[in-house]
C-alpha cells in the first residue's frame, strides 16, 4: 500500500506504535491505515474504514491526513482533515475517545557500523545468493552506470534488465544514491521500488537477477543463478473471519535444486499453500524467506523470480510454440530488447525442453504432455529461480505423467528450485523431498518420498488416502511433530531461524502488494496483444468459417424477406432480422472470449499485464471483425432494395448508409454485451445458451412485436436492449410510421427526425461504453488477489 516519495525529504524517521506492535517510518514512503490487509498499519476494528488516513512526510516534517472515513480521525480530541503530528503525537481512528490508538515517538539514530552483508538478508551464509560476492569493485567517486547496454559501467547480462536501467551517484557529501534512468522492470532498494533513494552501508539495491550491496569502500554484486532455497515458517490461513483454517502453521524448508511435490486429499490446502508461496494470495500469518529474504516484505523485487504455471495451459492453442513463445516475450521483456535477443532466449528455452522438433506445430496439436512443456517453456523466459507447478499431470497417461516429472527433475538439476504440487503419486520417486497435508492444512509428512508411506504404516497411496478421509479426527500433525522425521527434515534443517527469533525492524521495508512494473509501455502493449489476437483467430479455421459465413446467410434471409421493394408486408420483418443478424454477429463473436482465456488473463496479470490495454485489444480485433460483418450482412440484405425511405432520403446520409451505420453499431455494441457475458460466466459451456437467450431477449424487446412506448416497467427495461435503439433508428431512416401506420409504429423513437435519429444511435454509443466499463471491473475478479488495485 505504501508510496514512495522524493527522497528530498529532510523529516525524522519515527515510531507509531499500536496495540498490535510497532513500525519504523521512514520519510521516503506514505504509509496508510485502515481495515484493508494491505494497508501499512492495519487496525481490525470495525469503526475503521477499509481506507482510513495516510501519514506523509512533509520536508522537514510529518502530517497525516484523514482519507474521507466514515467514523474519522482524530488528534488534540478534535476531529481532523489534515494535521502535523510529531514524537508525542497521540492519534484515535473511528472515535475520539475509545478508538484505536496510535502514539508517536522519536526513534534515535543507528549507530555509524559498516555492514559485511546485505542488512536485509536473515543469515547470509545459509543462502546461495549472498554467502559470497560474485564480483567486487572499488566503488569510484562518480557515477556508475548501469544496465543491459555494453556501454554502462556495470554490464548486466539480462533480458529483464533495461539497456540504461539505473545510475549510483555520488552526492556532495560523499554520500550515494540509487536512481531509476526509466527502467521497464524498475530498481528497487531493499525489496522495495524507487525512482531516486539514499543507499546506506548494508541496503540491497535489486536490478533484475542481481543484488548490489555497498560495503566499506566496494560495491559488491550478487547473482541469483537459481540455486535458491525457500524456508516457510508458521503459515497461516484463515477465511471467514478466522472461523475457518485453510492452512495451519505449515513449516518447512526447501533446498537448492530441489524438487518439492506436495500431496493430498481434496480440500487439505495445496492451492491454499501455492497461492501463498508465490504471493498470489499472501498468507494471514507466517513468512517465507526466498534464500535468506522475507518474500512478503520484498515482494515487489522477488516476484519477478517466481514462475508459476497454473493446471490449465497458459497459451493460445492456435498458435504454433515458436509464435505463442515469441509473443510472450514481447510482452515479458523490456521495450528495449531487440527482436534478435529475444528470438535467442525463445530458442534456448525450446532446447531446454526438448521442443526442437515441435516449434512449428500449433500448440493444441501438440500431446499433453507437450503442451506442459510449452507452459513451462513460456516461464522459464525470465529465468525463474523459483518454478511452481499446479497439477501438471492432471489428465495425463501414466507415461506422460512419468515424462512431465523426469522433465521437472532435469529443471531442478540444472539450478532452480521446483515446487509441483499434484495428485499423481506414480512418479514421487524422483523427488528429492515429499509434503503431505491433511484436512485443515496441516502438515502430515516432510521428509524424503520413500519413507512416506513406511511412516503412515501402509504399502499403497489409496490407502493412505482412504485413511485421510476415513480418518478425520485423527491428528495426524500432531503424529509427525513427534517423530524423527519433524526433527531431522524441519526443526534441523532450516536455515533461518524461526518465528519469534527473526522480527520486522525496518518499517520501511513493509510488504509492497503494488501491481508489477510493465515491461512494455501501455501502447506497445496493446500492440503486441492485437497481433497476438488476431493470430490466434486467423489460425482458427472454424471460427473463420463461422464468421465469413454468418452475414451472408442473415443476409440471405433478409433480402428474401424484403424483396425489390420495404412495403408494409416486408419492411418490418426485414428491420427485425437484420436487428438479429447484428445481434448474433456481434454477441456470437465475442461470448466466449474473455472465460476460454481466464488462466491465461490471470497469469499475464500477474506478470505487469495491462487491464485495459488486454481488453481494448480485443475490442479492436473484434470490433473490426463485427463491423465488417455487419457492413456485408446490411448490404447483402439491401444493396439494390428501394427503402421507400420518405423522399428517398434518410435523416442525414442517404438511407442505405444509414442503416448500415445502425447495423454496424448495433452489431458492435452486442459485442460488447457478449464481452459482458463472457466476463461473467464461470465456464465456457454455459455461453452459447446464454447467447440464444440474448438473441431472444433483443427480438421480444426490439419494438418490433411489442408495444413499448408507455409501458411502465417495460419501456424502461428495454433502453438496456441495443436492438431497441438499432431498430429506432433503422425505422426513422425509412420513415416506418408511414409505411406501416399504427400503434406499433407510432413510437417516438421511431420517427424520421434527426434527433431522434442522433439519441438512438448515441444511445447504442453509451450502451457500448457501459457495458466496457463493466467488463473491465469483473476482469478484476478474475486478478490475484494483490493485483486488485
Amino acid at each position: 500500500m505504501g508510496e514512495w516519495r522524493p527522497s528530498a525529504a529532510t523529516a525524522p524517521e519515527l515510531v507509531l506504535e499500536t496495540e498490535t506492535g510497532s513500525t519504523v517510518m521512514s520519510p521516503s514512503r506514505d504509509y496508510h491505515v485502515g481495515r484493508d490487509p494491505l494497508s501499512d498499519i492495519v487496525l481490525d476494528d470495525a469503526r475503521v474504514s477499509w481506507h482510513h488516513a495516510v501519514l506523509h512526510a512533509e520536508l522537514d516534517h510529518w502530517t497525516i491526513e484523514d482519507e474521507h472515513s466514515t467514523n474519522g480521525t482524530y488528534a488534540d480530541g478534535r476531529r481532523i482533515q489534515e494535521w502535523d503530528i510529531g514524537p508525542g503525537s497521540v492519534i484515535r481512528f473511528g472515535n475520539v475517545t475509545d478508538g484505536p490508538r496510535a502514539v508517536l515517538v522519536g526513534r534515535a539514530p543507528p549507530a555509524p557500523v559498516a555492514a559485511e552483508r546485505p542488512s536485509s538478508v536473515s543469515m547470509p551464509s545459509a543462502t546461495g545468493t549472498f554467502r559470497q560476492p560474485t564480483t567486487v569493485r572499488p566503488l569510484p567517486a562518480r557515477t556508475v552506470r548501469i544496465g543491459r547496454a555494453d556501454d554502462n559501467d556495470v554490464v548486466i547480462d539480462d533480458l529483464v534488465v533495461s539497456r540504461r536501467h539505473a545510475e549510483l551517484r555520488v552526492l556532495a557529501d560523499g554520500t550515494y544514491e540509487i536512481v531509476d534512468v526509466g527502467s521497464h522492470n524498475g530498481t528497487y532498494l531493499n525489496g522495495q521500488p524507487v525512482a531516486r533513494a539514499p543507499v546506506a552501508p548494508g541496503d540491497i539495491i535489486g536490478v533484475g537477477h542481481r543484488a548490489y550491496c555497498l560495503v566499506g569502500d566496494e560495491l559488491q554484486e550478487y547473482v541469483d543463478t537459481g540455486e535458491v532455497s525457500l524456508d516457510v515458517q508458521g503459515l497461516t490461513v484463515t477465511v471467514d473471519r478466522g472461523r475457518k483454517t485453510l492452512l495451519d502453521q505449515v513449516s518447512f524448508p526447501v533446498g537448492e535444486k530441489c524438487l518439492l511435490a506436495v500431496v493430498g486429499p481434496s480440500g487439505a490446502g495445496k492451492s491454499t499453500l501455492l497461492n501463498a508461496l508465490t504471493g498470489l494470495r499472501p498468507a494471514d500469518g507466517g513468512t517465507v524467506f526466498y534464500d535468506g529474504r522475507d518474500l512478503y516484505r520484498d515482494y515487489a523485487e522477488l516476484r519477478q523470480r517466481i514462475g508459476l504455471v497454473p493446471q490449465d495451459d497458459i497459451l493460445h492453442a492456435q498458435l504454433t510454440v515458436r509464435r505463442a513463445l515469441g509473443y510472450a516475450a514481447e510482452l515479458r521483456f523490456p521495450q528495449d530488447t531487440e527482436k534478435a535477443e529475444r528470438r535467442a532466449r525463445v530458442d534456448e528455452v525450446i532446447r531446454e525442453l526438448g521442443l526442437e522438433q515441435r516449434v512449428d506445430q500449433p500448440i493444441h496439436s501438440l500431446s499433453g504432455g507437450q503442451r506442459k512443456r510449452v507452459s513451462v517453456a513460456l516461464e522459464l523466459l525470465t529465468k525463474p529461480s523459483l518454478l511452481f507447478l499446479d497439477e501438471p499431470t492432471s489428465g495425463l497417461d501414466p507415461g506422460m505423467d512419468r515424462s512431465v516429472m523426469h522433465m521437472l527433475r532435469g529443471l531442478a538439476d540444472d539450478g532452480r528450485t521446483v515446487i509441483v504440487v499434484t495428485h499423481s503419486v506414480l512418479s514421487l520417486d524422483v523427488c528429492d523431498r515429499l509434503l503431505v497435508l491433511a484436512a485443515g492444512g496441516r502438515i502430515a509428512y516432510y521428509g524424503p518420498p520413500r519413507d512416506a508411506l513406511p511412516f503412515f504404516g501402509f504399502t499403497q497411496w489409496p490407502e493412505a488416502f482412504e485413511a485421510f478421509e476415513g480418518e478425520r479426527d485423527r491428528d495426524w500433525a500432531r503424529d509427525y511433530r513427534q517423530s524423527p522425521f519433524h526433527q531431522r527434515y524441519i526443526a534441523n534443517s532450516s536455515a533461518q531461524p524461526f518465528p519469534g527469533a527473526y522480527a520486522r525492524t525496518d518499517g520501511a521495508a513493509a510488504p509492497s502488494f503494488a501491481p508489477p512494473p510493465k515491461p512494455q509501455s501501455w501502447g506497445s502493449q496493446l500492440r503486441t496483444l492485437v497481433r497476438r489476437y488476431a493470430a490466434a483467430l486467423g489460425a482458427d479455421r472454424t471460427f473463420l468459417a463461422i464468421m465469413i459465413a454468418l452475414p451472408f446467410v442473415m443476409g440471405a434471409m433478409a433480402r428474401a424477406l424484403a424483396g425489390s421493394r420495404l412495403t408494409q408486408d416486408t419492411a418490418m420483418n426485414a428491420l427485425l432480422i437484420l436487428c438479429v443478424g447484428g445481434v448474433l454477429t456481434g454477441a456470437a463473436n465475442a461470448v466466449r472470449e474473455l472465460v476460454k482465456e481466464r488462466v491465461i488473463y490471470r497469469r499475464e496479470r500477474a506478470v505487469g499485464l495491462s487491464r485495459s490495454a488486454y481488453l481494448i485489444s480485443k475490442v479492436v480485433v473484434l470490433g473490426t471483425i463485427t463491423v465488417l460483418q455487419a457492413v456485408v450482412l446490411t448490404l447483402v440484405a439491401l444493396l439494390g432494395v428501394d427503402l421507400n425511405a420518405p423522399g428517398g432520403k434518410g435523416v442525414l446520409l442517404p438511407p442505405l448508409v444509414e442503416v448500415t451505420l445502425a447495423v454496424a453499431l448495433l452489431a458492435f455494441t452486442a459485442m460488447m454485451l457478449g464481452l459482458l457475458v463472457s466476463a461473467l460466466v464461470r465456464k465456457e459451456e454455459v455461453t452459447m445458451p446464454l447467447l440464444v437467450l440474448l438473441a431472444i431477449v433483443q427480438v421480444v424487446f426490439c419494438g418490433a412485436l411489442l408495444k413499448l412506448n408507455g409501458v411502465p416497467g417495460v419501456e424502461q427495461l428495454a433502453w438496456l436492449v441495443p436492438s431497441r435503439w438499432a431498430l429506432g433508428a433503422m425505422a426513422g431512416t425509412i420513415g416506418l410510421g408511414k409505411i406501416i401506420p399504427g400503434d406499433l409504429t407510432a413510437d417516438p423513437l421511431f420517427r424520421h427526425s434527426a434527433g431522434v435519429w442522433l439519441l438512438n444511435m448515441g444511445m447504442l454509443v453509451a450502451l457500448s461504453v457501459v457495458f466496457g466499463y463493466a467488463v473491465a471491473r469483473l476482469l478484476r475478479r478474475h486478478e490475484p488477489a494483490v493485483m486488485r488495485k
